[in-house]
């Protein structure tokens, strides 16, 4: 029993199921969807949700102008494979008619859009009545894939005002995260920040001190009331063309 409690101690989770959280979520909601529907990846990158897709008629879309390195600023991948993509296009003019797909996926493109409403607009036009739109973004996101990174994120309400508007009635509208687990991954983000931007390197105790940190938000995690209304990895959202 001691010996567990030391090793939550030293390795408390909290902080480290953001990306876990979605791919589980975009899953499950990708399953939902009818066999044989027609369905867009939008701003699909390399492609990784293409495998829950099997179902389904997967096409891809992406303006393919990131190369993994960007002009370095921020937080880059050094290596980016878009694999064959089937669409070229800007997000926001798609060369597809209207109505051509049963549904759009679209997950943690929208920071990267100088204009993002348009490419909601452009997804209703290309959606089916009763299509769905499975989107994802952060609510708050680090400079990452520049210059290719406009927004750092969107509140629930930037999605209950701008869906709707465009014939999208939202369905699902989930958290992930909340202001304890984006804290405490943002820990651990701090001593490979502090060599790349301040060349130190983090002291022994304060490492200790970021771990006890780290159990401190596990601790308010776990008692947690939607600390997510003021901050969150992201929103998962499921909408409905009605229009």
């Amino acid at each position: 029993m001691h010996i567990k409690t030391h090793l939550k101690f030293l390795s408390p989770d909290v902080g480290k199921r953001n990306q876990q959280t979605r791919d589980l979520w975009i899953e499950k909601t990708l399953q939902s969807i009818s066999a044989g529907s027609r369905i867009l990846d939008a701003g699909a990158g390399t492609q990784q949700y293409r495998k829950f897709c099997q179902h389904l008629q997967y096409v891809s879309q992406d303006f393919a102008q990131y190369d993994g390195t960007g002009d370095s600023v921020g937080l880059q991948i050094n290596g980016f494979d878009y694999g064959k993509l089937d669409i070229i296009s800007d997000i926001a003019s798609i060369p597809e008619p209207d109505a051509s797909f049963d549904a759009i996926l679209c997950t943690e493109v929208l920071e990267h859009i100088p204009d993002p409403v348009q490419a909601i607009k452009e997804f209703s036009r290309l959606l089916k009545t009763n299509g769905s739109l499975v989107l994802t973004a952060p609510f708050c996101s680090l400079t990452h894939f520049s210059p290719y990174h406009f927004t750092s994120g969107f509140n629930a309400y930037w999605y209950q005002k701008h869906l709707p508007e465009y014939g999208l009635n939202i369905k699902q509208l989930i958290p992930n995260g909340n202001f304890f687990e984006f804290v405490a991954q943002e820990l651990g983000r701090t001593e490979s920040v502090a060599k790349r931007y301040s060349g130190k390197k983090a002291r022994l105790y304060e490492k200790l001190a970021v771990l006890i940190l780290k159990n401190m938000l596990h601790r308010f995690n776990k008692k947690d009331t939607k600390s997510s209304d003021l901050l969150c990895y992201g929103y998962h959202i499921l909408a409905q063309k009605y229009q």
